[in-house]
């Protein structure tokens, strides 16, 4: 199985919808800890690579290259 691939500034769906109705997220801190910040209400939470990699569903927008 490919593993999936994400960067810094990407849009990405996640498997649950967040309370605002949007499920659209995007990624403003890669480490150890992934911090994303919804694209409706701004709203930002921290969580865990591994957690991250479980709920995430896809890719929406890739970050332009830099």
């Amino acid at each position: 199985m490919e593993a999936k691939t994400y960067k810094l500034n990407d849009v990405v769906e996640m498997k649950k919808q967040h309370p605002c109705g949007t499920n659209a997220w995007k990624i403003i801190r890669l480490g150890a800890d992934i911090r994303i910040k919804c694209t409706g209400c701004q709203h930002s939470v921290l969580i865990t690579r591994r957690e991250f990699e479980k709920k995430l569903k896809k890719v929406l927008i890739e970050a332009p290259e830099q």
